[in-house]
């Protein structure tokens, strides 16, 4: 077993070796932005330890990335298959020898793997894990369809994900990509073309009405926002201080969590 602090402290030593990652997860490109994302970083995994509770449980990390959160999961013994695609497959390998040092790695497999030619079995699941990869998931219709078969039938999709009306995220994608919100790459490792929602984030009204198409219903009770203060209010208040004012914002005021919060996290479930 291995808690969260621990995990990111083993985590930053992995990093002080391995600079391919330090892109994605800017942990040492501004010091003066390390606990703002620090925070982003553990309450998202926070979320996801509170969700998979199930200790026989079987999960599919789809999107899984470098593996961080499954890697996480199955140190605490749980098993969980993941898949994803481009440069994160060919750097988990390492990972999964580093993390062997500090318990039992087994339980994550991973694939390098297209969503609609899933290899898994449908109805297999008890939680499905989507982090920052709904929203490129297209067409969106036939991979919530897909999503939906492969629970059972009182599986849970844990779904970690951008605030879609975020103010200052929508105009910073739009100057990014306009309104060209899908866009299609071809796949050298799969030789094929994959269609991709082009950050094509959403609000948390707008996943409802396309869930409910698919007979999935996101747990009202579930949803949670997160990083709302700039690096600056983090150093200001220290770390615990500015994570328990931002989470009593999001709780008080509407119109702080639906414009102003980066992060939304919730469930979903079979209806």
């Amino acid at each position: 077993m291995i808690t969260i602090e621990k995990f990111f402290e083993l985590f930053l030593k992995e990093l002080e070796t391995q600079p391919s990652l330090w892109s994605y997860y800017k942990f040492h490109t501004d010091p003066g932005s390390f606990e703002f994302r620090k925070a982003y970083f553990c309450q998202r995994l926070e979320y996801i330890a509170r969700h998979i509770k199930k200790k026989d449980s079987q999960s599919w990390d789809l999107g899984c990335g470098y593996g961080t959160s499954a890697l996480f999961l199955a140190l605490n013994g749980y098993k969980v298959h993941g898949t994803t695609l481009e440069f994160y497959f060919k750097e988990i390998p390492d990972r999964m020898k580093y993390w062997a040092q500090f318990g039992e790695v087994s339980g994550f497999t991973y694939d390098y793997e297209d969503l609609f030619d899933p290899s898994v079995q449908r109805g297999q699941f008890d939680y499905i894990i989507v982090q920052d990869t709904l929203h490129h998931l297209e067409p969106l219709q036939e991979a919530l369809h897909i999503l939906h078969d492969h629970l059972k039938p009182e599986g849970e999709m844990v779904v970690i994900e951008e605030n879609g009306s975020n103010i200052v995220q929508s105009l910073k994608l739009y100057r990014q990509r306009g309104n060209k919100r899908i866009i299609e790459y071809y796949d050298e490792r799969l030789k094929k073309t994959i269609l991709l929602g082009n950050e094509n984030i959403r609000s948390l009204e707008t996943w409802s009405r396309e869930m409910k198409q698919q007979r999935l219903a996101i747990d009202q009770s579930s949803v949670h926002y997160v990083r709302a203060y700039p690096p600056f209010l983090f150093n200001r208040y220290g770390y615990n201080k500015a994570i328990e004012k931002e989470q009593k914002l999001w709780k008080s005021s509407a119109m702080a969590r639906n414009y102003f919060f980066f992060g939304i996290n919730f469930v979903a479930k079979p209806c």
